[in-house]
């Protein structure tokens, strides 16, 4: 009993880790060093931003007990209407000031930089839309006529613009549901990278691949496409934080009279050296996924397994099948290629392959 509630604290210690990051590196560090903690840093940029807001706050104070002190500078309706200007500046410079101190002493302190960046992105959201309120209150004395005017504005603007509110409200459910997010490696319709940016209307992808790369290479492209294409159209998540890891294949064909068992084991073992720690500590956490679910529990190795199958082409194809991070996916497998390669072409006589003088 005691070494199973040390084997559930160490899974979620990994299921902890793996919401901060996708590196296997650093997920086993902070796994095993769960009291590190978070460090805050305050730059330059941060500080005078918020000095600036706050001076212009005070400018905009002191006009406002200039005027009120020294009345007969301005007629009435004009020092009214220029009071009324003053103190609906004052008010938007104290809530940015306000607003740029949350961000960044609040916000900038939460660990999970995804997190960081969604949060954001909805606090500026609602400090725009408070903004937008005040402005409509000092330019519009007359609530009625206001309200009356922004209606049919909106009605006429709701016609013209479905499609930029419906990639709105998918904002909304990207940020509630996460079908992705910043940092993911997804792939939705044609379209194949890392999500760099998800906007109130659209999402970047830095591409990967693409039609002049067959490996997952930064291609150099970015592609944007409207959030509401979530609505319909698969999304395919290579990097999900709890299990950020796919399963990958090498094939080699061989002829029938090979060592079979010889070619499986050093297969395995190259494998293992690269990615065997990772691999049987990432199963565990897919079973414990799974038993969570009403998905049956499968029958997945925690280590390699090379499997044997006859090829269309009169020869047999020897399959290693393993773990990897989606993004070192191509490096991975040039690295176990080359050394496996090694190994097997160092005993011809056990390892035959196909040889013609057309290859």
């Amino acid at each position: 009993m005691e070494r199973r509630d040390k084997a559930q604290e160490n899974l979620s210690r990994l299921e902890e880790a793996a919401q901060q990051t996708a590196d296997p590196k650093t997920m086993q560090q902070k796994a095993k060093r769960p009291e590190e903690k978070f460090r805050f840093s305050l730059r330059k940029k941060d500080v005078w931003w918020t000095v600036g807001l706050a001076a212009v706050a005070l400018l905009l104070f002191g006009i406002q007990i200039l005027i009120s002190w020294r009345l007969d500078w301005l007629d009435a309706p004009l020092r009214l209407r220029v009071m009324n200007y003053v103190k609906g500046g004052l008010l938007i410079f104290i809530m940015l000031t306000i607003a740029n101190v949350i961000e960044v002493f609040l916000i900038g302190r939460i660990p999970n930089r995804v997190s960081r960046f969604n949060l954001k992105r909805i606090f500026r959201l609602i400090v725009v839309v408070a903004i937008a309120f005040v402005t409509i209150s000092v330019l519009f004395v007359n609530w009625y006529a206001a309200f009356v005017s922004l209606g049919l504005i909106s009605l006429i603007l709701g016609f013209a613009l479905q499609m930029p509110i419906s990639s709105f409200i998918a904002w909304i459910y990207i940020l509630a549901r996460a079908p992705y997010r910043v940092g993911d490696r997804i792939r939705i319709g044609d379209a194949h990278g890392d999500v760099i940016d998800v906007s109130y209307l659209d999402t970047t992808l830095w591409e990967f691949g693409g039609e002049y790369l067959w490996t997952d290479h930064p291609s150099g492209r970015i592609i944007k496409f409207p959030n509401s294409t979530v609505f319909d159209t698969p999304v395919f998540n290579y990097t999900w934080p709890l299990f950020p890891y796919v399963w990958n294949e090498i094939k080699f064909q061989l002829a029938y009279n090979s060592d079979l068992e010889f070619v499986a084991q050093t297969m395995k073992e190259v494998v293992e050296e690269h990615v065997g720690d990772i691999m049987s500590q990432k199963v565990k956490v897919y079973r414990h996924i799974l038993s969570k679910t009403p998905v049956d529990e499968l029958e997945v190795k925690e280590h390699p397994v090379v499997h044997f199958r006859v090829s269309e082409n009169t020869w047999l194809e020897a399959i290693v099948r393993y773990l990897v991070p989606p993004k070192e996916a191509g490096r991975t497998k040039t690295r176990l290629i080359t050394e496996m390669l090694a190994r097997m072409n160092a005993e011809p006589d056990r390892v035959l392959f196909p040889k013609s003088n057309l290859r």
